[in-house]
């Protein structure tokens, strides 16, 4: 009996341990068998609830999953069918697109060639567009042919006619002298609207002023300097002008020599390149200058009486000639050699006067070309000191000592030659003047001496 209650015992433990996860322990411990029996019931049958309960669920589940297979079967035959028709039409349209491509290329062969010039071309009018004075009145061009130029697509008809237009309108724009509004920045920075007379695509001027045309801003700016007088009152009668032929200076290279032609210095300019040095000649060519100017007034006026004294009889003192005629009428009765003497003596007292300061021009011109060669010398050693410094690769940093060299031999020969050819001139003067005193002199102790022969004779 007792075995029969330990097996008992051992398969109801064995049985709450496999119903324990579903289950659970008992709140309280049984006290008995009986109990433990009823308890064991009771859990068994809650787990056999709960099992029923999952088992209707698993079912439930089951039907849902499947009907899902069954449509996804379904869905899974449709989509088959699809691709199958899909794939087929896919390999249609590949063979058509294959066909279509060779008849493109053989269509296209000879038009392949003409959409690279097209290309071609719009690349390069887009720089001369860029440039260009008509671009002020049609700034939008610019726009259309960087576009075309870029593309990779094939340019259309439209896009081709546009272009063939674009360049016709720029030749016939170059011949043409048309007049227009726009934004003007002067030389101050101020931007005004103002007239402006376009000369084809070489010259525009406004109220007399070049300007020039920046492709970087799209505006005409005054040049900050303008070329000579003559041709500012070129443009300013041509922008008077309605009609007829009016003389206008263009500058064919679109304003690349305009520009450079208002970088070149003036004459101050280059005086100043000069440095001390070339003050220095100016300054020799001034005082010579004025020494030249008070030497020919007053050899003229000598001169004038002198010419005037040699008509007349009475010696008069205030000139040279006078002056030594006196010296024979003083005294009629004196010697032949005396007269020679003092005659000598007076012309003696009047040649330094006729020739006072040619000697000092004659110096001056001297001195002006040796100037030039000390700027001249004195610029090579600034050359050479920048090219020890800097080396030779930058040609603007011995600019300055090769300017100051060449523009003060420069002013040395133009102060020079001008003053040589003056110093000569009134050297001549001079020597004319003295040579009439001498020959009058002469001739009077010729007067004498053939008066005192005849004295003797008689």
């Amino acid at each position: 009996m007792k075995k029969y209650t330990d097996l008992l015992i051992e398969a109801l433990l064995l049985f709450s341990l496999l119903f324990l996860p579903v289950i659970g322990y008992a709140a309280d411990a049984p006290g008995s068998l009986d109990e433990l029996l009823d308890q064991v019931r009771n859990e068994r049958a809650n787990a056999m609830k709960a099992n029923a309960k999952r088992e209707a669920q698993f079912l439930s589940e089951k039907e849902q999953q499947a009907r899902l297979l069954k449509e996804a079967k379904v869905r899974l035959v449709t989509e088959e069918t699809r691709s199958d028709r899909l794939k087929k039409k896919f390999e249609k349209n590949e063979k058509t697109l294959a066909s279509f491509e060779t008849r493109l290329k053989k269509d296209t062969g000879s038009l392949g060639e003409l959409f690279g010039v097209v290309r071609q071309h719009a690349r390069e009018s887009e720089g001369l567009f860029d440039s260009s004075l008509v671009s002020t009145q049609r700034p939008d061009r610019r726009e259309f042919v960087g576009l075309l130029a870029k593309r990779k697509a094939l340019p259309t008809i439209k896009e081709m006619e546009r272009l063939w237009f674009l360049l016709q309108d720029e030749m016939t724009e170059s011949g043409k002298v048309v007049r227009f509004s726009a934004p003007v920045v002067t030389r101050e920075g101020e931007e005004t609207e103002r007239r402006v007379t376009r000369v084809g695509v070489f010259n525009a001027v406004s109220e007399g002023k070049y300007l020039h045309y920046l492709p970087e801003t799209r505006k005409l700016v005054e040049l900050n300097r303008q070329p000579g007088t003559q041709f500012q009152e070129m443009a300013a009668a041509l922008e008077k002008a309605n009609n007829g032929v009016v003389p206008m200076a263009i500058d064919p290279s679109r304003g690349a020599i305009l520009s450079l032609l208002v970088q070149s210095p003036d004459t101050l300019e280059r005086v100043q390149q000069g440095g001390v040095i070339g003050y220095f000649i100016l300054a020799v060519g001034g005082i010579a200058l004025l020494l030249v100017c008070e030497r020919f007034a007053y050899l003229t006026v000598v001169g004038k009486r002198i010419i005037k004294q040699l008509k007349e009889d009475l010696p008069g003192l205030n000139n040279a000639l006078g002056r030594i005629m006196h010296v024979y009428t003083e005294d009629p009765d004196q010697d032949v050699e005396t007269l020679e003497h003092r005659l000598d003596e007076a012309t003696l007292k009047e040649i330094p006067r006729l020739e006072r300061g040619l000697t000092t021009i004659a110096i001056l011109a001297a001195v002006a070309p040796l100037l030039g060669l000390l700027g001249t010398v004195t610029g090579m050693i600034e050359t050479f000191q920048s090219i020890t410094l800097f080396g030779a690769g930058d040609p603007k940093l011995m600019s300055g000592g090769i300017s100051q060299a060449l523009v003060t031999t420069e002013l040395g020969l133009v102060v020079a030659i001008p003053i040589v050819l003056l110093h000569s001139l009134l050297h001549g003067k001079s020597n004319r003047l003295v040579q009439i005193l001498d020959e009058q002199s002469a001739g009077m102790v010729a007067r004498l001496s053939e008066r005192h022969h005849g004295d003797n004779l008689a």
